[in-house]
């Protein structure tokens, strides 16, 4: 949820909307009623859409091996409908160390989207998608801490839902003023090196050891316009990987909701699915500074579709269990000052924050009478917004 957050500070100062209604947005689930979801990727699903209107556009390439996990992502942006800016941002977590987190963020210095509207470059940064769309190739300087050089190869194949992933927003959605979009690879093996200075460190990855995520997305409005809560689950295990990314819309949409997702199951795109469900078995209220939200402790996420290329056979995956270590409670408007903030969020409603868990859960696949269960590690972001 980090596009939501390099967004929303510019952003959130903007009023509340008038209530339009649920008629006013159209997920992308209600789309694919009675049919299968799957709709594979073609060269042109990677293409940077840099709409007219404010939004947000990321690349987020998700990594973990034995011990280390965390991400990089470029974040191109528009948020207030004045001039673009890019962003590279990084996470560096280990398990074996709680205590151990790298965090850097580094505006990029002329970013230039080429080939088409596919690759992107700048200063000491660039992304590059190989001919057969089956790897990218991440490499670039975070400030002059941290160096990354990155190759994600897609293992089983991408996906997005129905014919162009697009949830719509507007009284008029065969003309919607606003957009939301995810694209997915749910495994990725890695390989390549980071190097944080600071640390002393460098990460090798190979692709026998390290497993990644890759998600593109497109927020094509103001961000606490758009949605008012998030769920993101992304969960790697030594046979399976499950991509589930889910949100629920404001007052003003009718507190509507899409959630989608797919499964990679020993090697191969096994599913994907509009009937998600993202259940917070119990949770905590935050009460630091009276924030007052209810963070999951204990999640289960469940997945119902049919398998790819057979709707006769409806295959079931869950995944379930405690999320209590929690690496990350980012307040989004911290970088505000108290008197903006108290404005911005009497204005729009919003108090965002957003909380990130790393934790072994429990995966089970079931596919008619086979039940297949597997541990993994699974990486879990609950957003609250307003």
């Amino acid at each position: 949820m980090w596009k939501w957050a390099q967004g929303a500070v510019a952003a959130v100062t903007g009023s509340v909307e008038p209530e339009y209604g649920a008629e006013a947005f159209q997920s992308v689930d209600s789309t694919v009623k009675d049919r299968n979801p799957y709709t594979p990727l073609d060269r042109q699903s990677y293409a940077w859409r840099q709409p007219p209107q404010s939004h947000v556009e990321t690349q987020t390439f998700y990594f973990q091996d034995t011990d280390f996990y965390g991400f990089v992502q470029l974040i191109h942006s528009n948020p207030v409908n004045l001039m673009f800016t890019s962003q590279f941002t990084f996470l560096l977590c280990k398990q074996s160390d709680p205590d151990f987190h790298v965090w850097g963020s580094h505006r990029l210095e002329n970013g230039e989207i080429t080939d088409g509207g596919i690759n992107f470059k700048a200063d000491r940064f660039c992304i590059e998608l190989n001919d057969d769309c089956t790897e990218y190739h991440f490499s670039g300087f975070c400030s002059n801490d941290i160096q990354v050089d990155l190759r994600f190869r897609c293992v089983g194949g991408g996906f997005k839902i129905g014919e162009d992933g697009l949830s719509r927003y507007g009284t008029d959605l065969e003309n919607p003023w606003g957009i939301m979009r995810h694209i997915f690879w749910p495994r990725c093996s890695v390989a390549g090196t980071i190097l944080v200075s600071s640390h002393n460190l460098i990460v090798e990855c190979t692709h026998d050891k390290t497993l990644g995520l890759f998600v593109m997305a497109i927020q094509g409005m103001k961000p606490h316009h758009a949605a008012s809560r998030w769920n993101f689950l992304n969960f790697q295990s030594k046979t399976l990987s499950v991509a589930v990314m889910g949100f629920t819309t404001p007052v003003s949409y009718g507190r509507g909701t899409s959630t989608v997702g797919g499964c990679v199951k020993d090697g191969k795109l096994l599913m994907t699915a509009v009937d998600v469900k993202v259940e917070h078995l119990e949770s905590i209220k935050d009460e630091i500074d009276n924030v007052n939200w209810p963070v999951p402790s204990k999640i289960r996420v469940t997945l119902i579709g049919p398998k790819i290329d057979d709707d006769d056979t409806i295959v079931k995956v869950e995944v379930e269990g405690k999320v209590v270590t929690r690496f990350g409670r980012v307040d989004v408007m911290a970088e505000l000052p108290n008197f903006v903030k108290r404005v911005a969020s009497g204005l729009s409603g919003a108090n965002p924050f957003i909380y990130q868990f790393h934790d072994e859960l429990e995966a089970t696949v079931t596919i008619n009478d086979e039940v297949h269960k597997e541990m993994g590690a699974a990486f879990f972001e609950a957003t609250f917004i307003s």
